[in-house]
């Protein structure tokens, strides 16, 4: 009998419900493990392998059921790691087979890209399929204006602060107003807008830090353990929340304890916010001066060299429990009621506990995520990260670094914007190319690779930040590929990030960080903005449809300038296809290889944001024409 090698590409398993019985186990669990593969394949066997005390184990998996022309293995086996490595062995009369997260391979694989199982792993399981809506809470919307920051209400580093009076006003250079220039966007603002956001389909907010600082951004914190009185305060955080939880939306906050300012209540060297007489600068002997590194002659260490921003030193058990050991610690305070955040993102998470000699930041770590899941298991823990930082997803330290990586950076790198670090450096600015789909596809799919399944699912996917410059504002991207851009944020594995006001097609500029950080356009007809029907329309189908919370992943095209994944579960299946070619391209999408039950559908018209499609299905695929530039989510 001959056998089509189109039978690989149906070969699959991944970490979900639909393939473990228990993706989150206990210790000393058994675990069911499924994998399937097309009808008259020519396996006759699969087994499933990995390891029991360091000794390699071989099981022989059974044959359960067959179902829209797919086959259903499974093999059990009992968990007492803190991961269980695994892969699958498939061995035909001429060919034995190994597959890995990595795909199909003819050689014995290394296990850096096994399939994971964690063991213990308290997964916050809201984040999978969450939309969050990311709020730099000083230019979103001014809810009390009595409370905001007035003109010459203080001096910092001696500049005085300035009550920016009209709210349309364009963002001036740091050089100017010294990240000193106030709209006066608070919590009660945030709070006010709640219906709005519940209706574009958000159900999470993540706040660029609240607490009490002298700066716009404030992440140069005065005091951790309050709300900044200009955001309305203690208690304004505490209504927000009680509200937000009223309409099913979580919140997570932000906060920097890498560093502190120079005005913060430990360090406070001016003594323009407390008295002198507090702080570890004009205090040799105070209990601060082991939070941060001092030198003999009162000099210390900043973060990144900015004299601003103290580095706290980890070494101070004493610091450790006033960050996040102690009940009534910062970390703990705010998880805890009358307040109840559902989750932290942490600023500069990847220079934390680092020191050139000193390195504790894998044991920091796993410290505060203890103290985290003390509090509340389903808490979500982000951090801030833009490289491949797999040695802390692991599942004992971060649930997820702001995914930059393979999403805001890949994504950017696809549609030929020079990448973020490299446009720091002249010699690598000036040189101008677009990545093809297979550069994009191998970035994706060699670090998903990497990571366990249930990490895969939380990975916080997001195209814009108060970091860099907004996709949309860059004079040489075409709106074609600005909308594909927001498509495959929405439908990568993992949650969606979306930057406040890249549904109202903001305005800014990309020279300076300030043109990222306009207010919020509320003189605009918003709900009417072709960007907000976009955006809408995603939230909706991600927080609704299960391939987008559990389903599966699978790249299924990327030649040329074309990039197309599956997102699917045995019922779904959704095509994501993106291009940022010059040429129109024909490419073929498999039907068969996720169940005849989707070859058996007609060929839709439209896309799933009703966009007009040509294509056609014959013989189990889909052959689709992809105009330059274009970009479509594909439902069969």
């Amino acid at each position: 009998m001959q056998y089509s090698e189109e039978w690989l590409d149906s070969v699959y398993s991944d970490g979900s419900k639909y393939f473990v019985s228990n993706p989150c186990p206990k210790k000393g669990e058994a675990v069911k493990i499924a994998l399937q593969i097309q009808e008259n394949s020519p396996v006759k066997n699969v087994f499933l392998c990995g390891k029991k005390n360091g000794i390699r184990i071989d099981i022989k998996m059974q044959k359960v059921g067959s179902k829209n022309g797919l086959c259903r293995y499974e093999g059990e086996i009992v968990i007492w790691e803190d991961e269980y490595s695994y892969y699958f062995i498939l061995p035909t009369e001429n060919c034995i087979y190994y597959y890995t997260q990595d795909g199909i391979k003819t050689y014995i694989p290394d296990e850096g890209r096994n399939f994971r199982i964690l063991t213990d792993y308290a997964q916050p399981e809201w984040v999978k399929n969450a939309v969050f809506y990311q709020i730099f809470p000083e230019r979103f919307c001014n809810g009390n204006p009595e409370i905001s920051v007035k003109d010459n209400e203080y001096q910092f580093e001696g500049h005085p602060s300035i009550q920016v009076k009209d709210w349309n006003q364009v963002p001036q250079d740091y050089s100017k107003v010294f990240c000193l220039d106030f709209y006066g966007g608070d919590l009660i603002g945030i709070k006010q807008k709640i219906p709005y956001l519940k209706k574009l389909g958000v159900t999470a907010l993540y706040l660029n830090p609240i607490f009490y600082a002298a700066t716009v951004h404030k992440y140069d914190c005065l005091d951790y353990f309050h709300v900044d009185p200009h955001f309305g305060g203690d208690e304004a955080l505490q209504d927000l929340i009680e509200e937000l939880h009223k309409n099913d939306m979580k919140i997570i906050l932000d906060v920097s304890i890498n560093h502190t300012g120079t005005a913060n209540r430990w360090f406070n060297k001016e003594g323009v916010f407390f008295p002198k007489s507090e702080g570890a600068y004009n205090n040799p002997n105070s209990e601060e001066r082991e939070y941060y590194f001092f030198n003999a002659d009162n000099t210390y260490k900043c973060w990144y060299d900015v004299p601003s921003l103290p580095t706290l030193n980890y070494q101070s058990q004493k610091l450790r429990n006033r960050l996040y050991r102690d009940k009534d610690s910062v970390v703990k305070k705010w998880l805890k009621k009358p307040y109840g955040i559902d989750g932290w993102r942490f600023d500069v998470a990847d220079t934390m506990a680092r020191n050139d000699k000193i390195q504790l930041h894998h044991e920091v770590w796993p410290e505060i995520r203890k103290s985290i899941k003390e509090e509340n298991p389903e808490s979500y823990i982000l951090a801030e990260d833009w490289t491949d930082c797999t040695s802390f997803l692991n599942g004992n330290e971060w649930d997820s670094p702001m995914n930059y990586y393979i999403s805001c950076r890949a994504i950017r790198g696809f549609y030929g914007q020079v990448d973020f670090h490299n446009s720091h450096v002249p010699e690598l600015n000036c040189v101008h190319f677009r990545w093809t789909a297979k550069d994009f596809s191998n970035c994706v799919t060699k670090y998903l690779s990497r990571l366990p399944f249930v990490i895969q699912q939380n990975l916080f996917n997001l195209l814009d930040s108060h970091d860099i410059s907004r996709f949309h504002n860059d004079k040489n991207m075409k709106p074609d590929f600005v909308r594909g851009a927001v498509i495959l944020i929405f439908t990568l594995p993992g949650c969606t990030n979306v930057y406040y006001g890249d549904e109202a097609d903001i305005d800014g500029f990309t020279e300076t960080i300030e043109g990222c950080r306009y207010p919020m356009p509320w003189n605009k007809d918003i709900e009417n903005l072709s960007a907000y029907k976009l955006y809408s329309s995603l939230c909706h189908i991600k927080t609704s449809s299960a391939a987008f919370k559990d389903g599966g992943f699978k790249v299924v095209s990327d030649d040329n300038n074309v990039f197309a994944y599956a997102r699917f579960t045995s019922s779904e299946l959704w095509f994501t296809v993106a291009s940022s070619d010059e040429k129109e391209r024909a490419i073929e999408l498999p039907l068969k290889t996720f169940g005849t039950n989707f070859a058996e559908k007609p060929a839709p018209e439209t896309d799933a944001l009703g966009t007009k499609i040509e294509c056609s299905v014959k013989n189990g695929k889909l052959n689709l024409k992809v105009p330059a530039g274009k970009a479509f989510l594909i439902k069969m």
